[in-house]
């Protein structure tokens, strides 16, 4: 008898009100699901805010409680819209400050007659957090308690990313097996494809038709974190799709 999986959950927080106008598409939280996949983090939920205070607070307590870790990207720049840092703070009842770590990291990049007022306003960090490096610009990041403030310039988000992740729990990896459909409609196989996923309850199977020149094309995907009921699933999802692939055939 197997023991129960270690399963360690995340959410993204994309703020940023160019993500919600169009005007900025969002890939960080794209980047993001892959890489905690990759590492064993399940991403189990992305929301998108506006630049507004009241709605970065609501959302931050919202997941924090519910997730084991919480990555938010954008709004730690140095103009007055960079507001994370402050509703970050607002959240967890704490005040914020100049930190003196933060600055001395600016200083590696900028010179002091340069360090002008908005520039010094990355360096200000809830007290009782941690700073994440960023090799690329230094200006920093952090982390408190479970949440993981980056930036949302990719390259720079990517680099905070890379530093943060090996001080992160992990859990077991998910397996993955795609299975090619193509020749077969989804209606066809929809409620073989049911009655299998009840079957197999500790594998995750998912439907995915996408386009292309060849025309609609279908993947049947499955999930899990056991390799024995996986490789049993496969063989019955594989043996589905022959059937009605031979069934549909001309005889």
């Amino acid at each position: 008898m197997t023991g129960e999986a270690q399963v360690v959950t995340a959410a993204v927080l994309v703020i940023g009100d160019e993500i919600l106008s169009g005007r900025t598409q969002d890939g960080n939280s794209h980047y993001i699901a892959k890489y905690l996949a990759d590492i064993g983090i399940d991403l189990r939920e992305i929301r998108v805010v506006p630049d507004v205070e009241e709605e970065i607070v609501a959302a931050v307590n919202a997941l924090r409680a519910r997730y084991r870790y919480v990555f938010t990207t954008g709004g730690i720049g140095p103009t007055h819209d960079d507001i994370t840092a402050d509703a970050i703070a607002r959240a967890f009842g704490v005040g914020i400050e100049e930190d003196p770590r933060a600055i001395a990291m600016l200083l590696e990049r900028i010179r002091p007659d340069q360090l002008n007022e908005a520039r010094r306003r990355m360096a200000r960090i809830p007290l009782g957090a941690e700073l994440i490096e960023n090799t690329i610009s230094k200006a920093p990041g952090f982390m408190i308690d479970n949440v993981i403030v980056m930036a949302g310039v990719p390259m720079i988000m990517q680099c905070m990313l890379d530093a943060i992740a090996p001080t992160l729990a992990t859990g077991e990896h998910v397996l993955v097996e795609a299975i090619e459909a193509d020749s077969v409609p989804e209606g066809r196989y929809a409620k073989q494809l049911a009655a299998l996923a009840e079957a197999y309850p500790q594998v995750s199977m998912g439907s995915y038709p996408h386009f292309s020149s060849q025309g609609v094309r279908n993947q049947i995907v499955l999930r899990s974190r056991e390799a024995a009921p996986l490789a049993a699933a496969k063989e019955a999802v594989l043996g589905m799709v022959a059937q009605l692939r031979s069934d549909s055939a001309p005889g």
